[in-house]
């Protein structure tokens, strides 16, 4: 069975890139109270956003779509699910829901990883919530010809159990030993959870999920206000990247952490910039039109509207045309291609 080390494997993880992209997340975290206490209410909104965003980008990653006007009222609970995908949409929301509720008080333990889970299928009629898989598994992927193959090879069903209780029990023992920065930690749970691939469906969003949660009990909540998962979705080619290269060897214990711990420690780092940005500008108590305009001045290059959106998650689509035409017509921006492809580049 798999050995995990979490004492001597993190500490040859300690290269200068490393120890400076927790350097800047530390002083982040630092800085995060103040802008909490001094932006309490402009954050309500960020949160509602955020939730609905990760949502829907979590369940994207792995296939799962719906319309954005059925996405936010199944977020925001004035719809019930309507097919397959709805289903297991809703499901998401309500473990979300709970980890932002109560993640203080949610052990990471094989039976909460369990229970979490079978929540996850709680509005499908699918009998997988809850349970280990009964059946070996691989993840696969397919070339240019549309030929799948094996990229990695899980640990079987018959050994998952005793496995999730190693991995959790040797998590758990460098977690309260608190000799490790966390920050280091918690990527390298994320990617044996992954290689373990403990369940017949659902292991992809459970490990966003087991992220998020991991995080807030270590004291980093930007999660809430900035979607994390959105910022995996865009990304996405770059996550499985550092996901094949870090599991290469993995049963042997000879694998590679670093690629996906500084994959998930860049996430959290553009999690902050992000999040220190849009309150500024909440601070500076910006007119939405005066926040559209000021993303032309941090952004270089050409911006679309969708990316306009995405950075201004609380303001309208109606908002947002209206000041790109007022910003055109003042020559401020100028429109560049049509269609689809549309986009505004500032003169």
């Amino acid at each position: 069975m798999r050995v995990f080390d979490y004492v001597k494997a993190p500490e040859r993880l300690l290269t200068p890139e490393i120890v400076q992209m927790t350097g800047s997340i530390h002083e982040h975290k630092g800085r995060q109270e103040l802008f909490l206490e001094a932006n309490a209410d402009e954050l309500k909104t960020l949160l509602e956003v955020a939730l609905i965003q990760s949502t829907g980008a979590s369940n994207r990653i792995e296939g799962i779509f719906t319309s954005d006007k059925r996405l936010e009222d199944l977020v925001r609970q004035k719809a019930e699910p309507r097919n397959r995908s709805e289903q297991e949409i809703a499901g998401y929301r309500e473990v979300l829901a709970t980890i932002h509720e109560s993640y203080e008080y949610i052990a990471v333990r094989p039976n909460v990883i369990l229970q979490l889970h079978r929540d996850l299928y709680s509005y499908s009629q699918s009998s997988v919530g809850g349970s280990y898989k009964n059946s070996d598994n691989i993840i696969a992927e397919t070339d240019a010809e549309g030929n799948q193959k094996a990229r990695f090879t899980p640990v079987p069903a018959f050994r998952t159990s005793e496995t999730m209780e190693e991995l959790c029990a040797k998590f758990m023992d460098a977690w309260n030993a608190e000799k490790i920065d966390k920050l280091i930690l918690i990527p390298m749970f994320i990617l044996d959870f992954l290689c373990i691939h403990p369940f017949n469906d659902g292991n992809g969003r459970m490990s966003r999920l087991l992220t998020l949660l991991l995080f807030y009990k270590a004291g980093y909540i930007v999660g809430k206000y900035i979607s994390m998962e959105m910022l995996i979705e865009k990304t996405k080619e770059t996550y499985y990247e550092a996901l094949q290269e870090s599991s290469d060897g993995w049963h042997d214990g000879v694998n590679n952490y670093a690629p996906f711990v500084k994959y998930y420690l860049g996430i959290m780092l553009k999690a902050y910039n992000e999040f220190e940005n849009r309150v500024e500008h909440l601070k500076y108590r910006l007119s939405k039109p005066e926040r559209i305009q000021a993303v032309f001045e941090q952004k270089i290059g050409r911006i679309t509207k969708k990316e306009i959106m995405e950075l201004c998650p609380d303001i309208s689509k109606v908002t947002v045309e209206r000041t790109l035409t007022a910003l055109v017509k003042s020559g401020y921006i100028a429109k560049v291609g049509a269609g689809p492809s549309t986009g505004y580049v500032r003169i």
